[in-house]
């Protein structure tokens, strides 16, 4: 008897598709993002996944980090993205306000952010983001901030 597959994995971003059909393709390299909105969500599985890579090369140039060393913190477990606002601001421009839940350390944590977005060559990036809480625990959010 052949042993059953097991079933697709859900994409993190909370979207209801599957991870291959949504963030998937963005964090492999194989399609960009097609919107702010879009990026954010591929963002926050890239934090849920600890892919470092892929959270700087999505960064804007003038803002981002040499490093972010996910590897060196407190590992922590996503729960769940809500997005509460996408404001594009024209073609190039727009403002994405999520709630992002996390634990660490079995402390449940929320981050409220509205983040900034800029599309350079046809590829959306981060650019920063405003704290709407600041998430205990966590000095100024870097590291494990998902937008």
């Amino acid at each position: 008897m052949k042993a059953a597959s097991p079933p697709p994995a859900a994409c993190p971003c909370g979207s209801g598709k599957q991870l291959a059909d949504c963030c998937g393709p963005c964090l492999a390299g194989a399609a960009a993002a097609p919107s702010a909105q879009a990026l954010m969500r591929s963002r926050y599985v890239a934090y849920a996944l600890g892919d470092e890579a892929y959270l700087l090369a999505t960064w804007h140039a003038s803002t981002r980090p040499a490093a972010l060393g996910l590897a060196g913190q407190p590992q922590a477990r996503w729960l769940g993205l809500s997005i509460r606002r996408d404001d594009s601001q024209g073609p190039e421009q727009a403002r994405v306000e999520f709630v992002a839940r996390y634990k660490i350390g079995g402390r449940a944590h929320r981050l409220h952010e509205v983040s900034r977005f800029v599309r350079e060559g046809g590829r959306w990036y981060y650019v920063a983001g405003d704290l709407v809480d600041e998430p205990a625990g966590i000095p100024d959010g870097r590291g494990t901030r998902p937008g």
